[in-house]
């Protein structure tokens, strides 16, 4: 039978466990795997092949031969330069139309979704896939922050916010009320290592992330896991605040345990009205 259902793979765990959940459920599932990017976990969790990044025509065959009919998003996608991707004729016509130099990630993910939309794909969120991912209002383990966590929490959530805003990355760590890194292009796990090196005496700092205020939750949603848990324990925090309802979890028992056990809170909140 024809698949129905693709995942377009990127790097890190989350594109595994997501497969793995919806070849569980009997559905079927073709992983497109994104060349030099996808990890080998995720390939052989299921019927799989990889693409360049820059082969937009080829990928576009191989769903319309292989009946997809719905498309979701999963993993981190390193943005590489125009040498490195290698563009077929569809992926410069792509770049040509959204003059893709000028548009920042969140941007280039809302033009990519539009694409996949006009080839008559729908694009389902990770979260409709599987809602068990999705983070919960409140604390997730038995540690809960204290005043001055929560006031470096509060402090986070208006730094991420334009931080999001501006198209530059979902998360902020502050310590005492002073900011000591914002997410760029390096990714979480290298802001909580330099962070490390930047924390202040007393009091350890917090680990914020939230989605972009108008990413669309279709792609790239904001994600924890252990690696997170691990990178906020070595640079010394006390605790992740994440957006309830925006953020995806993995291995979220054993980050609630592992959490546990090291004295440091995770929870969900609400973002500010």
């Amino acid at each position: 039978m024809s698949s129905r259902l693709a995942l377009i793979a990127g790097g890190g765990r989350l594109p595994r466990v997501l497969a793995e959940a919806i070849l569980g459920t009997g559905r079927e599932l073709l992983i497109v795997g994104i060349e030099g990017q996808v990890d080998p976990e995720t390939l052989a969790a299921g019927r799989s092949q990889t693409l360049p990044l820059g082969a937009a025509g080829r990928l576009m065959k191989l769903l319309h031969d292989e009946g997809v009919r719905q498309v979701v998003f999963a993993g981190k996608v390193r943005r590489p330069s125009l040498l490195e991707v290698k563009p077929d004729w569809r992926a410069v016509k792509f770049m040509a139309k959204i003059g893709a130099k000028a548009l920042g990630d969140d941007g280039i993910l809302r033009a990519v979704i539009a694409a996949f939309e006009e080839e008559g794909f729908e694009v389902v969120p990770v979260d409709q896939v599987m809602s068990s991912l999705l983070a919960t209002l409140g604390p997730l383990g038995a540690v809960r922050p204290d005043a001055e966590a929560e006031s470096d929490i509060r402090h986070g959530l208006e730094v991420a916010r334009v931080l999001g805003q501006a198209d530059v990355g979902q998360s902020v760590v502050v310590q005492q009320g002073l900011v000591l890194g914002v997410e760029a292009i390096e990714g979480t796990d290298q802001l909580l290592a330099r962070c490390g090196q930047l924390r202040r005496e007393g009091p350890g700092g917090v680990l914020v992330k939230i989605k972009k205020p108008q990413q669309d939750r279709r792609a790239d949603l904001p994600t924890i896991g252990l690696t997170t848990l691990d990178g906020v324990r070595s640079a010394g925090l006390r605790g992740i605040a994440v957006e309830a309802g925006g953020t995806l979890i993995l291995d979220r028992n054993k980050l609630i345990e592992e959490a546990d056990k090291a004295g440091l809170f995770v929870i969900g909140v609400a973002l500010p009205t």
